[in-house]
């Protein structure tokens, strides 16, 4: 077993969702979802060398090009955004609520001679755990979707917002669900997860349920329940919480470009700035 005495780490390789996989809608599943067996074959699905090409430098260039300098990663997972940001010259803190996933980051770092300030922290309870105030915080990787209850995604947006400083920005991405929803999946594998051995589609699909598989070229299968966030639900919901401005780009595009993103990339800014 992968085991602390607090229960911090998930099993090694069985995912359990009991006898109805898709009864399972809570946010506290994605601490046993992330076992190690599926931690290990993450950078698989995403071929960190891939996504860097199709992603270039759009984080780094919107962090720089608003003088932010210190930066946390609440979803950090194995470490991708982290990684590209410290070798950017940016102050990171990496934070995820997978320790699976953090362990993973750090010696992905590790590897590429490189030290990770990680913090083991759930959003809903971040200012904890996390201290100081930040110039951005990055939610990356689909994560928010993680939260299926929606007193959790307003105190998770809550904390996000406590926890920056007061010009600060969050920049927070969800798969476009709405295509999913109205009309099916379909994806063009083209940014996010660019691992050409590796499939990532739904298994099954309703309005408070996508759950998703992943498969892999040794045969093995894992799964992620997430929840189908809207985007115009998400942007509501940063307003509502604080945030002044919200900007919304589609697979890197200005909105409107992509005619049918994958995904969404939400800017939302503390100050209104004219």
């Amino acid at each position: 077993m992968n085991q602390t005495q607090n229960g911090v780490f998930a099993p090694e390789k069985t995912q359990d969702y009991g006898d109805d996989p898709v009864a399972v809608r809570d946010t506290d599943t994605y601490t046993g979802e992330y076992v190690r067996g599926f931690v290990e074959k993450w950078d698989e699905l995403i071929d960190w060398e891939a996504r860097a090409k199709s992603e270039g430098q759009f984080f780094i260039d919107v962090l720089k090009a608003r003088g932010k300098k210190s930066v946390l990663d609440v979803s950090t997972g194995t470490g991708f955004h982290s990684v590209q940001l410290l070798k950017a010259g940016f102050d990171v803190t990496s934070a995820d609520g997978s320790a699976e996933m953090l362990a993973k980051a750090f010696k992905n770092a590790m590897d590429e001679g490189l030290m990770l300030k990680t913090v083991h922290a759930d959003w809903r309870w971040l200012n904890r755990d996390v201290h100081g105030k930040y110039d951005a915080i990055i939610c990356l990787g689909n994560s928010f979707t993680h939260l299926f209850d929606e007193n959790d995604r307003r105190r998770a947006l809550a904390e996000f917002y406590a926890a920056l400083k007061h010009d600060g920005i969050l920049i927070l991405d969800q798969r476009n669900y709405d295509r999913i929803l109205d009309e099916g999946f379909d994806t063009k594998h083209k940014y996010y997860y660019c691992g050409d051995q590796v499939t990532a589609e739904p298994e099954y699909v309703d309005e408070t349920l996508t759950r998703f598989k992943y498969s892999f070229p040794d045969g093995s299968d894992y799964y992620l329940n997430m929840c189908p966030i809207r985007k115009d639900y998400i942007r509501g919901l940063l307003r509502d919480v604080g945030f002044q401005q919200v900007h919304s780009y589609g697979d890197f595009q200005e909105e409107g470009e992509e005619k049918a993103p994958d995904f969404f990339i939400h800017l939302a800014e503390k100050s209104y700035d004219g």
